[in-house]
């Protein structure tokens, strides 16, 4: 599978996002929709990187970030960044147990553990909300 949005001078716009994500739109429409109101209240910014040379969004609470989105064929990416200290209480969440298994078994990125889940499914929300709501309990 290939990352999409390689493209600098175009804008992950909504048109755009529903073009390359086809069926998957609605899922992160709903994504989107929940995480920016108000139990999460988080902001969505859309940034191009020379370094990756793709469009990435960045979700945050005030200037903390929660999490990172990439696209990709047939799916969207979410990765979230925690340290060994967070590896217990990950462990004690209610989300999916193959979720776990791949994030204990996934090499650091110097202190942080990223946990990654490729979203194509509106049943994936339930996981990927909890984990976004913990990540968010630990910034207060």
């Amino acid at each position: 599978m290939s990352q999409l949005l390689k493209e600098q001078n175009i804008f992950p716009s909504k048109e755009v996002l529903k073009d390359v994500l086809g069926n998957v739109y609605n899922v992160f429409e709903e994504m989107i929709t929940r995480l920016t109101q108000d139990e999460f209240s988080l902001t969505v910014t859309w940034n191009y990187y020379k370094d990756g040379k793709s469009w990435l969004c960045k979700v945050c609470d005030k200037k903390k970030t929660i999490l990172w989105l990439s696209v990709w064929e047939g799916f969207f990416k979410i990765s979230f960044y925690f340290t060994e200290k967070h590896l217990e209480s990950i462990a004690s969440l209610d989300i999916s147990e193959q979720i776990k298994e791949v994030f204990f078994h996934t090499k650091p990125a110097g202190k942080l553990i990223p946990l990654i889940i490729n979203i194509n499914t509106r049943e994936q929300l339930t996981d990927l909300l909890k984990i976004a709501k913990y990540k968010k309990d630990l910034t207060k």
